[in-house]
């Protein structure tokens, strides 16, 4: 772990967050208020010493005006670092095109124990040449532009965050909350990064693979633990068998006894809520790739087209294709993944 003693001789995990004028306020913010508040009421042992930088140390104009003062210059800041943390912006092209912020941020990874970007900061990670090979996300928005332009780039338009090795990449701006409870609980445990949730009046937590789109109409994480664990499961691979009987034996129950915790807590037996969850998948890849309809069924557990049009017509009252008419991004610049 990457640490460093404060002037009392504490050690510390040190974060550093780059910005620059453009940046999205939230992606910073997002990132260093959960931290923040993890100090504040956590007082663990191992406490983050935050650090926003941007290049040659000037305040940061952000996106929406707002000007944000910064800490530290990025060319004169040295590891090592716990975490490293690029955020996102409506500059971030031009950000990514900088050989020289670029260089920095390569030099800064080197010294840091984990890698992570917000939003349309994947940019400068993959120009930095720290995405290659690895899958990654961005806003949905921005997806299809990432995976054009850095082809070496595993681009998945679909997940909240996506960690790969040491290397995390987060969607959209508010991900990037879910980002920091996921550090915060990773660092000090379950306790504090719900702790820090429940301050922060936010859900702990929205899995990283949860669909982007779907975020804003899924029902909060159910509290009971087994319910909890099973919902992970399922949505971790919803092409996998998610029968009651398997998912009983991941729970470690009976199948009755998983049904009726399934609608204590979620109001529906598993294999509904199992359905929906595959549905709602398939919306977003809809949204968001000109995937065909077979292989979208496919790779969310639903198994032919047909089911996929039976699943829409009972959870959207549309077929399929009349949804991707009037959701889906624009056919010649969304992407097929692999």
């Amino acid at each position: 772990m990457a640490v460093r003693p404060d002037h009392d001789g504490a050690v510390q995990r040190t974060v550093v967050v780059v910005g620059y004028d453009g940046a999205e306020l939230l992606d910073l913010a997002c990132v260093t208020t959960t931290l923040a508040m993890a100090n504040a009421v956590g007082e663990p042992a191992e406490p983050y010493a935050l650090t926003v930088v941007s290049p040659g140390g000037r305040p940061i104009q952000s996106a929406t005006g707002l000007v944000l003062g910064s800490q530290a210059a990025l060319e004169r800041t040295t590891g090592p670092i716990d975490t490293l943390v690029v955020s996102g912006g409506v500059t971030h092209a031009d950000v990514a095109a900088d050989p020289a912020l670029v260089a920095h941020v390569r030099r800064l990874a080197r010294e840091s124990r984990r890698v992570a970007s917000v939003c349309t900061g994947a940019s400068v990670l993959a120009a930095a040449g720290l995405l290659d090979g690895r899958r990654a996300t961005t806003h949905w928005q921005h997806a299809a532009q990432l995976a054009e332009r850095y082809p070496h780039v595993d681009v998945d338009p679909g997940p909240i965050f996506i960690r790969d090795g040491h290397v995390t990449t987060a969607a959209g701006i508010t991900s990037a909350l879910d980002l920091a409870l996921a550090f915060v609980q990773e660092d000090h445990g379950v306790d504090l990064a719900r702790m820090v949730s429940r301050i922060l009046v936010t859900y702990l937590q929205r899995p990283g693979n949860q669909a982007q789109m779907s975020v804003f109409t899924a029902a909060p994480p159910p509290e009971h633990d087994v319910v909890r664990r099973v919902v992970d499961h399922v949505l971790a691979d919803l092409a996998a068998d998610l029968g009651t009987t398997a998912l009983a034996a991941v729970a470690g129950v009976t199948p009755r006894h998983l049904t009726r915790l399934f609608t204590e807590h979620l109001g529906q037996p598993p294999g509904r809520y199992v359905r929906q969850a595959r549905t709602a998948a398939a919306a977003q890849l809809l949204e968001t790739t000109s995937l065909p309809l077979p292989r979208i069924a496919a790779r969310c557990g639903l198994g032919t087209a047909e089911n996929l049009r039976q699943a829409f017509a009972e959870r959207y009252g549309v077929a399929p294709s009349a949804y991707r008419a009037a959701h889906g991004l624009d056919r010649a610049s969304a992407r097929v993944p692999d």
